[in-house]
């Protein structure tokens, strides 16, 4: 009965939303077009065992988003596919891109797109973020998967680097066609958001200042962009920040369309993320998952926490409690010796990112 009930209410919101005298568009007249780079603009070079294409999809909020689609060569039949994005702030041409291409070189289809407000993806004002939204692009990029010829549309993960990490776990909490995810080097964007680094600033005196200079913030200038990587580096900053540096503000991963390589991110573009919590139902993820940190990663906590929470419903950091998890068997967490959080964009000099393991995990779990 309690189904039925919830069924039943679903049905009812979705009946009173369903307005016929509101004004109607098409999918094509909600499509925009988008100008995209034809050339090779990556930070690094295409293999010789992909092909690679640019593609557009849309998003069910009406947005298009610019991807870089990669195949197998000479690839015969329907295959495993995987979408990849992050880390937050970056695009499709940096860690994303490296990422999608090394599990086309393993057999995968793999999709590298940039988020709405971002990068070559449409969406005005540029460089904004809304947990609901962001977690929809990673849905979206599957519907788009799932209507290829060459994917099969049962098999399907996807890859969240850094910020996206967390969001590609909501992601896989929220739709069952994921069927494998990994978190790569993540962080919870609306703990770090709503907290600050290491809970440092887990309280309520804290997120009141700072909800005051957003709230004037968007009276005073709402457009204003701020943050990026440091640049120059002052003498006495934190390891991590100098690893930022070391990736985003040199030829190593510097892009023009990245905001963390360049001016940052809208002031208020993360305001929704401050005020949520969206790894609530992660503990009822029954596909598989991979997180994977680097022992010497200052974000290592946010990966061992939404673990422990995903498995057990309880963890440092998370303010509920849930059941623990149906299906543990199938989750891992990955600690790499040795390596730090932007070591695992690109390999770093320690070439740490282990690709055959996680074509491993796909390949089992797809």
């Amino acid at each position: 009965m309690k189904k039925l009930a919830l069924f039943a209410t679903i049905v009812i919101l979705a009946t009173a939303c369903n307005d016929k005298t509101q004004p109607t568009e098409t999918k094509e007249e909600m499509k925009q077009e988008l100008q995209l780079t034809q050339e090779w603009d990556k930070v690094f070079p295409l293999s010789d065992k992909v092909d690679h294409s640019k593609v557009t999809f849309e998003t069910q909020y009406g947005l298009t988003l610019a991807a870089d689609l990669y195949t197998p060569k000479e690839a015969q039949g329907k295959l495993a596919a995987i979408a990849v994005s992050g880390p937050f702030g970056a695009v499709k041409e940096q860690s994303s891109g490296l990422y999608a291409m090394r599990m086309a070189e393993r057999g995968f289809v793999a999709l590298a797109f940039d988020p709405s407000y971002t990068g070559e993806s449409s969406g005005e004002p540029r460089r904004t973020a809304s947990p609901d939204i962001n977690t929809e692009d990673f849905m979206a990029a599957v519907d788009f998967l799932s209507k290829q010829d060459n994917v099969d549309a049962e098999r399907i993960g996807i890859i969240g680097i850094c910020g996206w990490g967390g969001i590609a776990l909501n992601a896989a909490a929220a739709d069952t066609r994921i069927k494998a995810t990994v978190a790569s080097t993540m962080y919870d964007m609306t703990r770090v958001s709503g907290n600050g680094y290491f809970d440092s600033e887990d309280k309520e005196e804290s997120r009141h200042t700072a909800r005051e200079a957003m709230s004037k913030q968007r009276l005073s200038d709402p457009m204003v962009m701020a943050g990026g990587v440091i640049d120059p580096l002052p003498d006495e900053v934190p390891q991590f920040v100098k690893d930022y540096h070391a990736y985003y503000k040199t030829p190593r991963g510097y892009h023009k369309r990245s905001g963390n390589s360049n001016d940052g991110w809208r002031v208020i573009g993360t305001q929704a993320y401050a005020n949520s919590r969206f790894l609530y139902y992660i503990n009822e993820i029954r596909s598989a998952v991979l997180v994977m940190h680097g022992a010497e990663a200052h974000s290592r906590y946010f990966g061992e926490a939404a673990y422990k929470y995903m498995l057990e419903g309880q963890s440092e950091g998370y303010n509920f409690i849930g059941k623990p998890n149906p299906n543990p068997e199938n989750k891992q967490l990955l600690i790499i010796p040795g390596a730090s959080h932007c070591d695992l964009y690109d390999g770093g000099e320690g070439n740490y990112i282990p690709w055959d393991t996680l074509a491993e995990f796909f390949g089992k779990n797809l």
